[in-house]
């Protein structure tokens, strides 16, 4: 193929090896610490008066948005945000308190229209949501560093790579439900925003340096528009150790724990992990225990659990073993799609053919990019289009398909040739 007709031809000039030595800006070789937010750290929002407030002041802001929202995961149940914090120009930061102030419809529908920068948006905005905050358009700060070619995309990476500041990031992973909330994590809770901004516009820059900003844009907007995941269909499937449940009675006892357990730990608030194991779940369906003994003595269950949690969990084995055969759940349903592709070389080598070759020229058009190839296009579209390749691989074909399968025009435009040529190749 020429570069006439290789649309990632004309990026290359920009492209280059990564990201350009300009925007690395470390002074002195050495990130500066930030300690410290430039206004000092904001009361935290907990009533509805105050809340009103903050409200007006980001309404009559300019600019687009920081936002980012704190959790207690692995401590609570659920996925709730905890703190919310935002920073905008002539506005200032703001930390919000989601339990004084549950409902933040009315500060999202005052920030419509405005750009919300958020680092890694899609593991923030499920929580927002519930909140009332959803926003229309988005710039993910993390997203474009992968796309920009940063080795390292976490906030603090990021922030000290792209603007020479090194962030204290010692406690990410706290219980943020925790109230008050100390001061160090306050402090820690408004830095995260402090540079948002500011981090946006550089990438922005290099962006567009690099000929990948509307990709990113793209990339960005499909974020926003995107529905909510629906729930998940028997979530307790997707117990860690499942793969060992082999019977359908034992499937049931994963069943039963597992909603056992869900119900104590949505009514205590508190992270399912923290009752029971998932490995604890994964023995007693093992080894189906006769009684409370038996089961006191099996890995998970040991002493410092109560006879009373004992008993309930062994009422909720002998639901499992008292079912009819016709109520045990079935084998997990096969997944839509393609099987595994370790199968492929035994149920259809001319496939496995055509997925080597097409992961081949991913890899290799990937890496000219300077993308992960995970951003260029996803594993599981590669696998079913070649699974079900189009009966003639020409380009309309090709494109039409991952079209289909949710690639975005970005990366229909720079796959499809690499596609096509591997198609053809093993046809």
């Amino acid at each position: 193929m020429t570069d006439a007709q290789d649309p990632a031809a004309d990026l290359r000039t920009t492209t280059g090896g990564g990201p350009s030595d300009d925007v690395v800006v470390p002074p002195g070789g050495l990130p500066t610490p930030l300690l410290e937010p430039r206004e000092g750290i904001p009361p935290v929002v907990a009533d509805a008066d105050a809340l009103a407030e903050v409200v007006a002041a980001f309404a009559a802001g300019t600019g687009p948005v920081a936002v980012d929202a704190e959790r207690a995961s692995g401590y609570r149940y659920g996925q709730r945000a905890y703190l919310v914090q935002l920073r905008r120009e002539g506005a200032g930061s703001a930390l919000i308190d989601p339990v004084g102030c549950p409902d933040l419809s009315a500060l999202g529908d005052a920030l419509s229209g405005t750009e919300w920068i958020l680092h890694a948006a899609t593991q923030d905005l499920p929580c927002l949501r519930e909140i009332g905050m959803v926003p229309t358009s988005l710039f993910d700060t993390e997203l474009a560093g992968r796309l920009a070619g940063f080795p390292r995309v976490g906030l603090g990476a990021m922030v000290e790579s792209v603007l020479g500041y090194a962030l204290e990031k010692g406690h990410s992973a706290v219980d943020w439900s925790t109230r008050p909330l100390p001061e160090p994590w306050l402090r820690y809770a408004a830095l995260d925003v402090e540079l948002l901004v500011d981090l946006r516009d550089a990438l922005e820059k290099e962006l567009d340096r690099q000929g990948k900003l509307e990709w990113a844009r793209q990339e960005f907007d499909a974020i926003a528009s995107a529905p909510p995941a629906p729930p998940r269909k028997d979530p307790w499937r997707r117990t860690s150790g499942m793969h060992k449940v082999r019977r359908r009675r034992q499937m049931a006892v994963v069943r039963e724990l597992w909603e056992s357990r869900d119900r104590i730990a949505q009514r205590r608030d508190v992270s399912p992990g923290k009752v029971l194991g998932d490995a604890a779940i994964v023995e007693a369906a093992l080894a189906l225990p006769a009684n409370v003994h038996t089961l006191s003595a099996l890995p998970g269950y040991g002493q410092r659990m109560g006879r009373r949690q004992l008993d309930q969990w062994m009422a909720a084995v002998d639901r499992a073993k008292a079912l009819p055969e016709s109520e045990l759940p079935q084998p997990g349903a096969t997944p839509a799609g393609p099987p595994p592709p370790r199968s492929w070389v035994d149920k259809d080598p001319a496939a496995a053919a055509r997925l080597s070759a097409a992961r081949t020229a991913v890899s290799a058009l990937a890496e000219k990019l300077n993308l992960p190839q995970e951003n260029l296009i996803t594993p599981d579209t590669v696998r079913r289009l070649c699974w079900e390749p189009p009966q003639r691989p020409a380009a309309d074909a090709v494109s039409q398909a991952l079209a289909g399968y949710g690639a975005r025009p970005w990366q229909i435009e720079l796959v499809t040739p690499a596609l096509v040529t591997a198609l053809a190749a093993t046809a």
